[in-house]
């Protein structure tokens, strides 16, 4: 694993915990030596992982949208980062930062963080994503999104096996050893 594409808010919500949990995502991503794959932005949750992670002397690839950057959501420190890749449209984002990731973390944030953690989770099932995905239940902002996945196992939506291959933890220890010893769900079937 040498790449994580991390989703959040381009907010910081209201909660200083997902401002302390971002800073520490940051530096576990430069300890382990992972190159962060984000969203390209420079403000609320996005700003401050991309900041914190180039102030520790990390990697940094922003992925935007022309739109995006014509409306000012980029970073303003886009020329600092170590590499930046300019899409047609949000589609094609979210398939480029999986494609070149090779795991995926959910910070907290909106519904178009909660829209791209669970479409990796998606194509993983459909054997379009091998990368692990995890959401990184800060100040426990996930425990509700984790019992509708276990009621969706519990009524037959989705397998108990595939239920274990998705991680809510707020424990960077843990979502380490999840991501770093993950195997792939079995490809869906649909006999």
């Amino acid at each position: 694993m040498k790449r994580v594409a991390v989703y959040c808010g381009a907010s910081t919500g209201n909660n200083p915990a997902y401002i302390e949990a971002t800073k520490k995502l940051a530096s576990w991503l430069v300890k382990h030596d992972l190159e962060l794959i984000y969203g390209g932005g420079g403000v609320g949750l996005m700003g401050v992982l991309s900041d914190q992670v180039l102030a520790e002397g990390g990697k940094v690839h922003g992925v935007t949208t022309k739109q995006l950057v014509a409306r000012g959501a980029e970073s303003p420190r886009l020329k600092a980062l170590s590499d930046l890749t300019i899409t047609d449209n949000m589609s094609a984002r979210k398939a480029e930062m999986m494609n070149i990731s090779n795991g995926c973390i959910a910070l907290p944030g909106g519904v178009g963080t909660l829209e791209e953690i669970s479409q990796a989770f998606s194509w993983a099932r459909l054997g379009d994503n091998p990368s692990p995905c995890v959401f990184y239940n800060v100040d426990h902002y996930y425990d509700d999104l984790a019992s509708m996945f276990d009621k969706m196992a519990d009524d037959g939506f989705l397998s108990v096996e595939d239920r274990k291959k998705l991680l809510f933890s707020d424990s960077l220890d843990e979502i380490y050893t999840f991501m770093t010893t993950y195997v792939p769900p079995k490809v869906r079937g649909y006999k």
